[in-house]
């Protein structure tokens, strides 16, 4: 690996004989800033069992330890999200400090609207009046505890549905949702954002209250500038056009964030970029054309898995290379003749000039980067080599 720089030469050149700016792509990948998830460092699994792994973290504490380590091999993950009640603790002080101490900072905060029994028949929709204020205000507890760690995203999932046909009133629970959601906007800080995740369906199999992007988009027009769409890639429909949906919301100045994993059916939570990396190579880049274009959109880039079968760190480490990978390769294309090949109508050339993009082995500006910025030149590589997960092993 360290004999890179003969081949990044080369790759060198040949991008700038394309008009593209190496110095300024290489400024913008260490810029590049991935949030990962406290959930996707503990023991997890499927509806049908919980997969125990040696060493996976048992408290927010181990959590935020892995995700310095995962910071530390890869110079891009200064932040963690954190779930509540999961990462409850009684000092949020305390846990800021400790956290700042290992380089990591509290991230987005996500309310837990599914798991309590109350919440059968939903949260925010529920047709219970009192089961509603209960989840209002554990959302607003979720503010406090994000103004505590100095942190500026509520980040909303909701899985409030219906299972039959009868089983309420469609119309009543879109405004029993409109209503909570108001008083949760209305106590947020005038520095924070609530990011609206949708999901096409689950747990809810007949009807989910947040579908989709459009209905993301609309609660969000309601409530106001400070509520903004997440995109999970997971939550669509098979064949679903998620680039499409990320030009039109940034467009729109309505996209807040992405929750990054990768799926084959239906949220199936795996590493990133490992079922379609195509697709997401598109994502991306909608989102540097229009970052090229003037659009100034302020994006939470958060990663999204439970690591079932795959050591936790190691499948952490796998998806930030992957991401970091892709937004290389956005960064690479050749905007100014894909804008003439697209102004004349050129569709095989237009569409040549992304495939050209997405199949560079971008691998030797990765290096360069990562050597800049004093990181491994192989995060995952160096991690194994390292003999953190020994060591967590035994220490846990």
């Amino acid at each position: 690996m360290r004999d890179y720089k003969t081949s990044y030469k080369i790759l060198k050149s040949s991008l700038e004989e394309k008009g593209v700016n190496v110095s300024k792509v290489e400024k913008k990948l260490k810029a590049l800033k991935i949030e990962t998830p406290s959930w996707g460092y503990s023991d997890s699994g499927t509806r049908f069992a919980i997969f125990k792994q040696k060493g996976a973290a048992k408290n927010v504490k181990e959590k935020i330890q892995d995700a310095a380590e995962v910071h530390k091999v890869t110079g891009i993950c200064p932040s963690i999200a954190l779930h509540i009640p999961w990462d409850v603790t009684d000092n949020w002080n305390a846990l800021l400090e400790y956290s700042l101490s290992l380089g990591i900072k509290p991230g987005a905060i996500n309310p837990n609207l599914f798991q309590d029994p109350d919440y059968k028949l939903g949260s925010l929709c529920n047709p219970d009046g009192k089961v509603r204020k209960k989840a209002i205000n554990h959302v607003l507890e979720c503010i406090d505890i994000a103004k505590a760690l100095k942190s500026k995203d509520i980040s909303l999932w909701l899985g409030d549905g219906t299972n039959y046909p009868g089983q309420d009133d469609m119309r009543e629970r879109k405004h029993r949702l409109e209503d909570s959601l108001k008083e949760i906007y209305d106590n947020l800080q005038d520095d924070m954002r609530i990011l609206i995740e949708y999901k096409f369906f689950e747990p809810a199999f007949y009807n989910t209250e947040i579908a989709d992007w459009g209905m993301a988009y609309n609660l969000c027009m309601k409530l106001g500038n400070r509520a903004m769409v997440l995109v999970d890639l997971g939550h669509h429909a098979l064949g679903t056009n998620i680039e499409q949906i990320v030009a039109y919301l940034l467009d729109e100045g309505k996209l807040g964030g992405f929750h990054f994993n990768n799926k084959k059916y239906a949220d199936d939570d795996l590493t990133v970029g490992s079922i379609n990396p195509y697709e997401f190579f598109l994502i991306f880049n909608e989102l540097v054309s229009a970052e090229e274009d003037g659009i100034k959109a302020d994006i939470a880039y958060m990663i999204d898995q439970c690591h079932n079968l795959k050591p936790k760190i190691e499948e952490m480490i796998q998806s930030v290379e992957n991401i970091q990978k892709t937004y290389a390769k956005a960064l690479i294309v050749d905007r100014k003749s894909l804008k003439k090949f697209q102004q004349d109508e050129d569709i095989i050339m237009a569409e040549k000039i992304i495939t050209e993009a997405f199949e560079t082995d971008i691998t030797p500006l990765l290096f360069k980067v990562r050597e800049e910025m004093g990181v491994p030149l192989d995060p995952l590589e160096f991690f194994r080599d390292s003999g953190y997960l020994e060591k967590i092993q035994i220490q846990r």
